[in-house]
């Protein structure tokens, strides 16, 4: 990606002349975490160390692993544990994505959550309006990125097939039993790498709601956050992050039976848990829409039913105020 954060640079240089690039000390950040990464057992953290500490960082992550791969345990749970007012900060962009798309995602999750993101030799801080400017440059280089790569793959099976070869793999063609284990090992190897990739988007929820809510609600309450599960797919992915140590076995754990009004109490706390800024009627909305019954008579959720649940999870301790 060295090109792209040179055209990154160049486009930013416009604005920073224009305005000198300033964080903002009169509201400090909650926190400052820093993450180092190397490629090779063989290198060393100590250049890195030294310039996330000079930026004033309370914690730093370090993992070793190459810039291609999307297995960086490290990397995932310390993405899971910010929280919003945090400041993320690596040394150059290329510490934290392996590409220009994975690198978007990456922000654009932690600004969602409130997280604020820097990288000291690039013109990247989300906190800034700079930052922010530079941020779209980048988006605009990944689209063009995108575009190259696919017009480079349409060229390069045009031309095989004007040599009179057939796309595909040749061995699974010919049902070669070392071919097939070969892609399923790499079927199975790029399932994880995403799993991994995406963990942060879904694995702290998990974490708040599982094993006190049954695999059902934990699937309905991400699923409102924008997410696309089913139970089994869940499952299988929280299978695949404990049996990797990269979750707690107590996740797996039997879901307690419940009294039908427990199971209400800790449905809506949970929805209130995934969502802090529903009103009382948005919830009373969503109840309707998953087709749960309300507790009283009637055939609609009215926002007093659910502030009844609502101060009895608080009196359990599920939620604070």
């Amino acid at each position: 990606m060295p090109y792209l954060y040179k055209l990154l640079r160049d486009r930013a240089v416009t604005s920073a002349m224009a305005k000198p690039q300033t964080f903002d000390n009169q509201q400090s950040p909650k926190r400052l975490i820093g993450y180092a990464r190397v490629s090779t057992d063989e290198q060393v953290h100590d250049a890195q160390l030294d310039e996330l500490r000079a930026a004033g960082c309370d914690r730093i992550h370090q993992e070793h692993g190459s810039g291609a791969s999307r297995a960086r345990p490290v990397l995932t749970r310390l993405l899971a544990e910010l929280s919003a007012g945090d400041v993320l900060i690596v040394v150059r962009l290329d510490r934290l994505a392996r590409s220009v798309s994975h690198l978007l995602s990456v922000i654009e999750d932690l600004e969602a959550r409130g997280v604020h993101f820097r990288s000291i030799r690039d013109p990247i801080d989300t906190s800034t309006p700079q930052g922010m400017f530079s941020l779209q440059v980048l988006g605009a280089v990944a689209q063009l990125e995108r575009a190259l790569i696919a017009e480079r793959t349409k060229a390069g099976i045009k031309a095989a097939k004007a040599r009179g070869k057939l796309p595909g793999n040749p061995g699974l063609r010919e049902r070669r039993p070392e071919a097939i284990k070969a892609i399923s090992q790499a079927r199975e190897k790029l399932y994880l790498d995403e799993l991994i990739a995406s963990a942060q988007t879904w694995l702290p929820m998990v974490r708040q709601l599982r094993p006190q809510h049954s695999w059902d609600n934990v699937v309905r309450v991400l699923n409102r956050r924008g997410h696309d599960w089913t139970v089994e797919r869940l499952r299988r992915a929280v299978h695949r992050m404990v049996r990797e140590k990269l979750a707690e076995k107590e996740l797996l754990a039997r879901s307690p039976r419940r009294a039908p009004e427990d199971y209400l109490m800790k449905l809506v706390a949970a929805i209130a848990i995934a969502d802090p800024n529903l009103s009382l009627r948005d919830i009373a909305a969503q109840l309707d829409q998953m087709g749960e019954r309300p507790v009283r008579s009637g055939k609609n959720w009215q926002p007093s039913s659910v502030r009844v649940l609502l101060d009895e999870a608080h009196r359990f301790g599920l939620i604070r105020r």
